[in-house]
Parts: structure tokens; sequence; C-alpha cells
């Protein structure tokens, strides 16, 4: 069976297991684009644009469910004040039941796939985490989170994993978490940036006072399965322009030998090699105005 109809077998599994031509998606008596429209809709209000943007839907398919959602007193729309074109959806008390109705449901049902992979669990949400990443390319979010969140302290223990096992001498004795150092990368000094698909975060960078109108870029990593997509430049780019909104006007970043990628990365950015700065594991150190 060649790639092509590998994929094809995959997507058919995927659409039975998800009930996606399901006319009463989880038995609630809807379509699964309704319940997707009602996920995306919040108490405080979605854009109407930003839900179908994020589910690709066409306008009338969109209008269709909305409409529908509306007249079941799920969702109420609603003009946004600051800008009369656009609208807004908001989920009433109603909606938020019958959303939480979904997500036990969904919880229920994913429970029960993932025991059916027995052994191969591991395996099998690898494999799906992959397909995902890959599969939301286009849709990752770049936005600031605390350093103590769980999903930043993730990424911190997959960034030391990474260190550990590329660098020559450096354990897990060298780091700690929670990061004792966490308030250094927090507003107004600092800042720490998480890059999401959908829910799962897959990369992350932060930013701290070095001296003066200087600031330390540090932990730049990125998921494995989400390399190769332009990711690690677009987290630099952030962090600049969050260092530059804080008023800093030069960067200084320190690194490994061994993390050749990153080496060649600070330097297609602009980055210059510097005066070293910095201790162990450090074997090189840039810099870069802003």
């Amino acid at each position: 069976m060649d790639d092509i109809a590998r994929l094809r077998r995959f997507n058919r599994a995927v659409t039975r297991e998800v009930g996606v031509l399901d006319g009463s998606f989880l038995g609630r008596g809807r379509p699964l684009g309704a319940a997707r429209v009602l996920h995306l809709a919040t108490e405080e209000g979605t854009e109407l644009a930003e839900i179908r943007q994020r589910l690709d839907l066409d306008s009338g398919l969109m209008s269709r469910l909305i409409h529908a959602l509306e007249a079941e007193g799920l969702i109420a729309l609603a003009t946004d004040p600051a800008d009369r074109r656009r609208r807004v959806a908001h989920l009433t008390p109603a909606g938020a039941a019958e959303r939480a109705a979904y997500d036990s449901l969904s919880h229920q049902k994913a429970a029960q796939t993932l025991a059916r992979a027995g052994k191969r669990r591991a395996a099998l949400v690898a494999a799906m985490d992959l397909i995902a990443t890959v599969l939301n390319e286009d849709q990752a979010t770049l936005g600031p989170t605390d350093p103590d969140d769980p999903a930043a302290q993730s990424c911190l223990a997959a960034y030391y994993a990474l260190l550990c096992d590329t660098v020559e001498g450096l354990t897990s004795a060298h780091f700690t978490l929670p990061d004792p150092a966490a308030a250094e990368f927090r507003p107004p000094r600092g800042t720490f940036l998480l890059a999401r698909s959908d829910d799962l975060a897959i990369g992350c960078v932060s930013l701290r006072l070095l001296s003066g109108d200087t600031a330390e870029v540090k932990r730049l990593w990125v998921h494995p399965d989400a390399r190769g997509q332009g990711l690690a430049r677009r987290l630099m780019h952030a962090v600049e322009a969050e260092a530059r909104r804080l008023g800093y006007r030069s960067l200084k970043l320190d690194t490994n030998a061994a993390l050749t990628a990153a080496i060649a990365l600070y330097r297609a950015e602009g980055w210059v090699e510097t005066a070293p700065y910095s201790a162990f594991p450090a074997t090189h150190w840039f810099a870069k105005a802003l």
C-alpha cells in the first residue's frame, strides 16, 4: 500500500471514529460542525470571523450553524461596539451547559480509544501529536504566559532534557523545576513566550533583564514534531519585538557549540558573536542591537 492509500485509509478511520458523518454528534442532536462552533464560542464573546477562520467553514454553512445554535438559545449574537462591521457570538448559560456535556462525552470517548491501544498508548499519543502538529502548522499561535504555568514547565523540562542529551557534562542536577528564577521572566522586566498548536505547547522562548538597557534571550526550544516549520524563527522575532516594547535597546544570549542548528539560526538572524559573559555550559555568546 503506497503512502497516498495509507493516508486515505487513516482519514476513513478517523472519520468513522470521531463521528464526522453522524447527524447527531455524540448523541446530542447536532452535527459535528455545530458542536465545534459551540466549543469556540465564549461567554465573553468570540468574533464570528475568528470562528469561521479556525474551522475553515464557507460563509453559507457558517451562517446556518450559527443561526441554528441561536434558535436553540445556546448562543446570542451581538455587534462589536468597537467595530459595528464585526459580529460576536456569546455563549449563553444554556450553551455553556451544552458545551460541558459535549466535553464530558468527548473525554469518555477519548478514554475508550486510548484504552483500546493498550501497551501501544504512548506510541499512539506521540503519533497523534505529530499528525496534529503537522496539520495545524499554519495555526500555531504565540503569546505570553507565566513561567510557572504547567505548559511552560513542560516546555522547560523538555528543553533541559534536550540539553542534557546534547551537551557533554550537563546533567539534570544543573536544573531545577519550578524555576527559582521565574520572577526574572515576568513583566515589566521580562517575558515568557509560548507557542501552541491548538492546546499543545510546542515551543518557548524567554527574556530577562541582563543590565541597563540590555536583555538576555533564554530557553529557545521547539518540539521535535514542530521543527522545520520556521517556528524557532517566529519565536525569535516575537521575543525581539517584546524586548523593544519593554524598552530594551540590545540583546544578548549564550549557547553551546553542540547546538549547531540554534547557532546557525542566530547568525542568519543577524546576531554577532560577542565577548563571553557567562560560564558553563555556554561556549558561544551573541549580541544584537535593536
